[in-house]
């Protein structure tokens, strides 16, 4: 596996791990109360991902050129990659305990000192990042039941999961599809990735964070328990990893539908 790989490999498990404790920020908000800063400083988590990701596209499109030049097809490192975004998010899983007590403190820190830049370099610091590690906190199956799973709109997971899986494979159908189209049309259809995943953030706006967002609300207002949004979350998570490896399905026939559309 060449350095290429590895370095795609790592960024979308890096991508994938941010985007799953996401979706646990809304426990935080809810069980502190501290909305607004819950959502300020998961933003810094949100740029790191958002960034992250603009960078996927030309290491995936240097393996692409690689495997065009040497008349491989690259489909199984492709699949590899896929594959990394559901360890990514099965890591995310497993450390959220863990994310969510150390973002409580973080939260609790940025309120006394109003600067999210300065709690950034705290963070970095050595000693506090051996507090952070040593306060690694396994999932228990306390986590998961006595929650009301059936007041979650099943609708919503449905949506998150297709989305998810759009979103999974968006950039590397794209790169792929290259393989599958003359010298002339390459570009277009790498250039299509940042329309699939714009349709798919859109989609994840419009449907299912306005969703989420009630159920957090009532929640907050105290017309539903805190359980109710913690089965939210569990459940949203548990379709994202379903969406991940829907990917594998998705990714080549959406390869083939870019490549068809830009011949």
């Amino acid at each position: 596996m060449g350095r290429a790989m590895v370095e795609v490999i790592t960024l979308t498990a890096i991508i994938h791990l941010v985007d799953t404790f996401s979706y646990s920020v809304r426990l935080n908000s809810v069980k502190s109360g501290q909305v607004a800063l819950s959502l300020s400083l998961f933003n810094i988590f949100a740029l790191v991902s958002r960034t992250a990701n603009t960078f996927q596209a030309p290491l995936v499109g240097g393996i692409i050129g690689i495997s065009i030049a040497q008349g491989i097809n690259p489909i199984m490192d492709m699949r590899i990659v896929v594959f990394s975004s559901t360890i990514g998010t099965l890591a995310g899983v497993l450390l959220i305990p863990t994310f969510l007590k150390v973002f409580e403190k973080a939260v609790q820190r940025l309120e006394i000192t109003g600067s999210a830049p300065s709690l950034v370099v705290e963070a970095l610091q050595l000693n506090n990042i051996k507090r952070i590690i040593s306060s690694a906190t396994r999932p228990s199956k306390s986590m998961f039941s006595r929650l009301r799973y059936r007041d979650i709109p099943k609708r919503l997971l449905i949506l998150n999961t297709l989305v998810t899986g759009i979103y999974t494979i968006g950039v590397l159908a794209a790169s792929y599809s290259a393989t599958l189209v003359t010298a002339e049309h390459r570009l277009a259809v790498v250039a299509s990735s940042g329309v699939i995943n714009g349709v798919a953030s859109i989609l994840l706006t419009l449907l299912i964070d306005p969703n989420s967002a009630v159920i957090t609300d009532q929640a907050l207002r105290g017309k539903r328990p805190y359980t109710d949004v913690k089965a939210l979350v569990v459940l949203l998570i548990a379709s994202k990893l379903v969406g991940t490896l829907l990917g594998q399905a998705f990714f080549l026939p959406a390869a083939e539908v870019i490549a068809f559309l830009n011949r």
